[in-house]
């Protein structure tokens, strides 16, 4: 558990990504979004834009930097969970650096799940296309009506029909959707509510374009339409899909769920320390380089604290992820859930302090359209609520330290002592 040294097989891969991104992805990057300025129709990509980033891709696919993201896999790399955790903080440092790699949420999850639990003719129509980064995905889990952050008040409702599955309901926030490559979501319905309660939700194969389908138009956030990848509302009317698009078997929803959930949780906090480290990066640049009252903005105030702050969590942040992908190497997923909970409850709410300190030293143009922190900032604090809010995960986190405190103290009440709980504690 407290080995946290990345393998010697790997460590030429993360030289290899990092020499990516800074050949073929950071010189795109700004023509890209250049390009996608004022175009006609917002939930398309304008001409050249899918260029740059199909040429990037393809350059990282003939280097052999290609979906690294399924662990011990034949379709991916077969990277452990540590070693990609290496890779993946150097992915957020830049927005388009994920997709070049066939990394990139929320298809990362989506294909984990094909590729586990999806029979032969599920990975030859759906993941077989997604691996080859042809087509995207969504995951479409949350509902506007409920409470969505307990799975178990998902209320869109399948009904077997003879050979197909009729299915009915809303969703919103469905990430990806919004995209004209995406094709297929992986939609959490309600196919069995008289059963005991874990077993009342399946997941199902939906293709985005199945009649029934409508996508009434995205959620903003924070006043932002994320357009053309979108978080968009959809309803199911009547939808219509063959009862061999169900994954796994009826009633397993909540199975394939925690499969997807917990690398998907830990994978977004991977990227996220490598956002921060681009925020103090920034942080830096702009303090070291502009004068106020006699002196540079570093030697104002507090902010020398400020940056040695935002370092050290940072490295906190950085080994918490690292043990965290260890423990899902070594326990396995499930085992390793209460790691899981920790840092996605600790990292994206400081990463968000560490973005906010930096627009702070950046003056008004830390919010505004000329700095990319405002958008880190939104895609951070978004992450707070994505795969469960802060408040789950620190009552899952809570919940193991009680339960092992209590434990703890029985067994040693015969002798009057007082044991402390120990959740984090390795095999």
């Amino acid at each position: 558990m407290n080995n946290l040294t990345m393998s010697d097989g790997a460590r030429p891969l993360l030289d290899a990504v990092i020499k990516h991104i800074a050949e073929n992805v950071d010189p795109i990057t700004e023509e890209f979004y250049r390009l996608g300025e004022g175009r006609a129709d917002r939930w398309s990509y304008a001409p050249g834009q899918l260029e740059l980033l199909e040429t990037a891709k393809k350059k990282a696919r003939a280097n052999g930097l290609w979906n690294f993201f399924l662990p011990n896999a034949e379709t991916g790399e077969g990277l452990s969970n540590l070693d990609y955790a290496y890779i993946a903080a150097e992915l957020g440092k830049n927005p388009l650096a994920s997709e070049t790699l066939n990394c990139s949420a929320p298809d990362t999850g989506n294909m984990e799940v094909l590729e586990r639990v999806g029979t032969p003719e599920q990975k030859e129509k759906w993941l077989k296309p997604l691996l080859a980064g042809e087509i995207r995905s969504a995951y479409a889990m949350t509902e506007p009506n409920v409470a969505s952050s307990d799975a178990k008040n998902i209320s869109t409702s399948a009904v077997l029909d003879g050979d197909e599955w009729v299915i009915n309901g809303e969703k919103f926030y469905i990430s990806g959707a919004g995209d004209p490559r995406c094709k297929i979501m992986i939609t959490m319905v309600k196919t069995s509510p008289e059963a005991e309660t874990f077993k009342q939700q399946s997941q199902i194969l939906v293709p985005i374009d199945t009649p029934g389908v409508t996508i009434v138009g995205p959620m903003h956030v924070f006043g932002h339409d994320d357009a053309p990848h979108g978080h968009m509302h959809i309803k199911f009317e009547n939808v219509r899909v063959p009862k061999e698009n169900i994954l796994m078997g009826e009633g397993r929803g909540f199975e394939i769920s925690q499969l997807r959930l917990g690398p998907g949780r830990i994978h977004h906090c991977m990227r996220s320390i490598g956002a921060a480290d681009r925020a103090l990066d920034m942080m830096l640049d702009r303090a070291i380089n502009r004068q106020a009252f006699g002196k540079r903005i570093v030697d104002l105030g507090k902010n020398m604290e400020t940056i040695s702050r935002a370092r050290i969590d940072i490295e906190a942040m950085r080994m918490m992820v690292l043990k965290a992908a260890r423990a899902m190497d070594v326990l396995g997923n499930k085992e390793a859930r209460i790691w899981v909970s920790a840092v996605k409850a600790m990292v994206p709410e400081r990463v968000c302090q560490i973005i906010d300190q930096s627009m702070q030293v950046h003056g008004a143009a830390g919010i505004s359209q000329w700095f990319p922190l405002a958008e880190m900032y939104t895609g951070q604090r978004t992450l707070r609520f994505a795969d469960g809010p802060d408040e789950v995960h620190h009552h899952v986190v809570a919940r193991a330290e009680v339960q092992s405190f209590q434990n703890s103290n029985d067994r040693r009440s015969s002798h009057g002592g007082v044991a402390r709980g120990k959740m984090f504690e390795g095999p």
